[in-house]
């Protein structure tokens, strides 16, 4: 079985056009990064902006978040994410998401008709948890 990342996009951003794995640059990004490379799977960010991104797509910044975004559109984000993702996961994978309820919502319950096993390792961690379960997960002593 393999296993297939999907990491959200954050707010913070280097100015210029980079590789979307290089553009976000927040320390929880830089982590979710950090441990879904070390899993050795594929991997996509979910942009509120752009929906399913491969990590070395080329990308400007941005503003926009599904946070503050109508749950229409939010509903519509979703979909346009789902139709990306069926071209790139198979019924055998193992989706992990590593992402906030916004970016789940309304996503994950379609995941789980098309692929066997959906987790969401962090779920209910506030960002402080979050960075802390990141880091046990990253940084091995010795």
């Amino acid at each position: 079985m393999r296993t297939v990342y999907l990491v959200s996009c954050v707010g913070m951003k280097k100015r210029g056009t980079h590789p979307a794995k290089d553009l976000y640059d927040s320390p929880w990004f830089k982590k979710a990064r950090a441990y879904v490379e070390r899993q050795g799977g594929p991997w996509y960010i979910l942009s509120a902006k752009y929906g399913l991104l491969d990590p070395d797509e080329k990308i400007p910044p941005y503003e926009m978040t599904l946070n503050n975004m109508p749950a229409a559109e939010r509903r519509a984000w979703a979909r346009s994410v789902l139709e990306d993702l069926r071209r790139v996961i198979r019924p055998t994978d193992h989706i992990v998401f590593l992402a906030g309820q916004r970016y789940r919502e309304y996503l994950i319950a379609e995941v789980r008709r098309v692929s066997s096993e959906v987790s969401v390792p962090m779920e209910g961690l506030g960002i402080g948890e979050q960075l802390a379960w990141l880091t046990q997960r990253t940084e091995r002593s010795g």
